[in-house]
């Protein structure tokens, strides 16, 4: 039994995050293509509620790899397991059907954390981007990564294949990379477990060095016991990686499984915040409530 599982709500939903889950037949022709093909997607994995409307204008986020991931981020939705399933090897052509029968002109691939295998999961991402562009190769795809960590523990040893699987992926050029921080550099070790804060800006960072054409972006949650100043200093700090577009969105508990919400911030003071990015020189910025990674990410 998780530890959080004894700690209730707070508080009932603010007004400002109770919206209609959109149109239900745009839901039912997704999630009916998704299950058929036996996929996983984190709209319906982490239960965004977002996810109607960005199926309605064309745009879906796969996740890869199976649905177990062998992190245990207190925050998330998907399945836990240090022992996943092999990796399918007909997954990326099944994506590349969906996208196609879905009609998809933008899509993103993020994956659960595959630390049990030697690339953590590089080669998914690249072999779904060459199988959706055999398809069709207008369409763009930008990819959400695991930060690739793990596997020997000479600090310089890692350093290199950590590299090396961000390489392989950017080698593929999508047209947007993506890695979140989640949360501020306080709070990392409760939310982010298996992650670390400077890993990720690293991972950034390597990411413009390697590929400075590809734009990079990264994402934070507020409700998690922040302050304000706090998510400033984690802005700063993702500007001087040169992160060049940022997502800042409400987490909202999943279960009494995941990690409380501390509070809900107001609409007003995600627009303050977002304001507060441009100036720092972001050059797009997606700050709301009910934003996520990927919402209007074709944008």
């Amino acid at each position: 039994m998780s530890k959080y599982s004894a700690i209730p709500p707070a508080e009932r939903l603010p007004e400002w995050l109770r919206r209609p889950i959109g149109n239900a037949s745009d839901l039912e022709r997704v999630q009916g293509l998704v299950k058929q093909n036996r996929l996983h997607t984190i709209c319906e994995e982490g239960r965004c509620p977002n996810r109607g409307e960005c199926y309605a204008s064309g745009t879906a986020t796969f996740l890869l790899g199976g649905s177990i991931c062998t992190r245990s981020c207190a925050f998330c939705q998907v399945e836990k397991g240090q022992a996943p399933m092999p990796v399918d090897a007909g997954e990326a052509v099944r994506v590349a059907e969906a996208v196609e029968a879905m009609g998809l002109r933008y899509v993103v691939l993020t994956a659960v954390a595959r630390d049990d295998l030697d690339d953590h999961g590089a080669g998914l991402f690249t072999s779904t981007m060459a199988a959706i562009r055999q398809r069709n190769p207008l369409v763009a795809i930008e990819v959400l990564t695991p930060d690739f960590w793990g596997g020997v523990t000479d600090q310089e040893q890692a350093l290199a294949a950590q590299r090396q699987r961000l390489a392989t992926v950017l080698a593929a050029e999508p047209v947007c990379f993506n890695h979140n921080l989640e949360t501020v550099e306080r709070l990392q070790g409760e939310v982010r477990r298996g992650a670390t804060y400077r890993r990720s800006l690293g991972l950034l960072e390597t990411a413009r060095t390697l590929a400075p054409r590809i734009p990079s972006k990264s994402g934070l949650m507020l409700g998690l016991g922040e302050t304000r100043d706090e998510v400033i200093r984690a802005m700063q700090d993702l500007r001087r990686v040169d992160c060049q577009r940022l997502t800042l969105g409400q987490y909202l508990r999943p279960s009494l499984a995941h990690i409380p919400v501390a509070r809900y911030w107001t609409p007003e003071e995600f627009a303050e915040l977002g304001e507060v990015a441009r100036e720092l020189g972001f050059d797009k910025v997606s700050s709301g409530p009910l934003v996520r990674s990927s919402y209007h990410a074709a944008d």
